[in-house]
């Protein structure tokens, strides 16, 4: 029998992510991604658009608190059966089917809210939205880390960030753009965006739709019954995951490390809309080049993030994504000099996402390997996942306050400095041998 050719090797290489289940990773990985934008980058756009200040603007941030403290109920979640529904789905897809369907409920509920006639609503409305969500990632990261064998992790994961990456641009450009267009056909400004928020609720669907196609994971289905004392099962579920993490080599530098990689990034994500609004660009031709320049960009960006990492390790992949998606900052202090531009909106758009794809394949990639012990993989991944949460949520908080005040290049420049001390963190751990994952046990 003849060798495989090299073609041939690369096709069969492509098809591992045309298989089943990493389409439905890949369609989960959109849902995950749908509602982050709609309390995020959208809706400072929507305030903005409807004349809320800036420091207002920025302090909704905060309303993101959820996917920084999941781990708190990620044991819960991991272990409560929900009646009826466990019994027909399984335990993981009983969970999916809840969140989704509360998910739809809860955007829809916050597209009816005025931001600025009623700001402590929209709050209260964002918070629930980011708490099911939250809760449905809990369940989305389980699922796929149980779904799958070793050593298609990777190309599922770059599936994964591909589809949220795209669902993160479609709540964002998708929104606006609907919205822009609904305003040009004659309806209301107020209204224009509660169906472009309902329009968003619909495709939560297609999360819904991958759930009823899957297939529950094994090693949920075929688990074995948790032990009947009640102290013994709390602490399985929350106190050995956290303990198994304190006993590895400078673990404390690589929470804090976990903390500050995207800090740069997502101080300055999160006013995007508004520092478009206030360049002079129509909310529907930033929407229109964010979600088609953007969208291409992003998808490169993640697959090629996949293929760096699989070509020059964890390490290096690390490096290359942190240090990139730092510069891109910068290419909005260039934006902000070319004015309403669209040629270089394009760019800056296409820029942001590209390095964006490549940072966040690399991250969340290496955040799974250290996910080592099967038993508390849902807790652990939630933890860690929550603490990259961190820097989006509290830490840039502060953003809108600071651009208010200094104005936006000095801003872009301030988040592109936010990006070093974590370059220095992840240089401190590869000093130290601290980066790289051990074998698992």
């Amino acid at each position: 029998m003849s060798a495989m050719t090299p073609a041939r090797g690369w096709w069969k290489a492509l098809g591992v992510y045309t298989e089943r289940r990493l389409i439905i990773i890949l369609l989960l990985g959109f849902s995950s991604g749908l509602p982050l934008a709609l309390t995020g980058s959208t809706l400072a756009l929507w305030m903005r658009d409807e004349g809320v200040n800036l420091s207002t603007i920025g302090l909704f941030a905060l309303v993101g608190l959820p996917y920084s403290i999941k781990f708190l109920w990620a044991p819960f979640i991991d272990h409560v059966r929900l009646p009826v529904l466990t019994t027909l789905l399984g335990r993981r897809r009983a969970w999916l089917v809840v969140t989704q369907l509360a998910l739809a409920l809860a955007v829809s509920c916050m597209g009816l809210v005025d931001p600025r006639a009623a700001p402590l609503l929209m709050a209260a409305a964002a918070v629930a939205v980011a708490f099911i969500s939250a809760t449905q990632d809990i369940v989305i990261d389980a699922f796929r880390i149980e779904s799958l064998a070793e050593d298609e992790q990777a190309a599922a994961m770059a599936n994964f960030v591909a589809a949220y990456r795209i669902a993160m641009l479609v709540a964002t450009g998708g929104t606006v753009g609907l919205v822009a267009w609904l305003q040009a056909t004659g309806v209301n400004a107020d209204l224009a965006w509660t169906y472009g928020y309902v329009a968003m609720a619909s495709l939560v669907g297609v999360g819904f739709v991958a759930t009823l196609l899957a297939e529950e994971p094994e090693a949920s289905a075929s688990e074995t019954p948790e032990p009947e004392n009640v102290a013994q099962r709390f602490r399985h579920a929350v106190i050995d995951p956290f303990f198994e993490f304190t006993r590895r080599r400078q673990w404390v530098a690589i929470l804090v490390f976990i903390i500050l990689f995207k800090l740069g990034d997502a101080y300055a994500g999160h006013l995007l809309g508004p520092f478009a609004i206030d360049l002079g660009f129509e909310k529907g031709a930033y929407a229109g080049i964010s979600s088609s320049v953007g969208l291409v960009a992003a998808l490169a960006g993640g697959y090629f993030g996949g293929w760096l990492v699989n070509a020059v390790g964890q390490t290096r992949g690390l490096w290359i994504g942190g240090v990139l998606q730092m510069i891109s900052n910068l290419v909005f202090c260039w934006l902000a000099f070319m004015g309403p531009d669209l040629f270089a909106l394009a760019v800056a758009v296409a820029i942001e996402s590209f390095t964006g794809g490549i940072g966040t394949v690399a991250f969340v990639g290496w955040i799974s390997s250290l996910c080592r012990i099967r038993s508390f993989t849902a807790t652990q991944y939630a933890l860690l996942s929550a603490l990259s949460s961190f820097g989006r949520t509290f830490l840039s908080a502060s953003g809108g306050e600071v651009a208010q005040n200094i104005g936006w290049v000095p801003f872009f420049v301030v988040s592109t400095l936010l990006a070093v001390p974590g370059l220095v963190l992840l240089w401190w751990l590869g000093r130290s041998n601290a980066i790289e994952p051990r074998e698992q046990t």
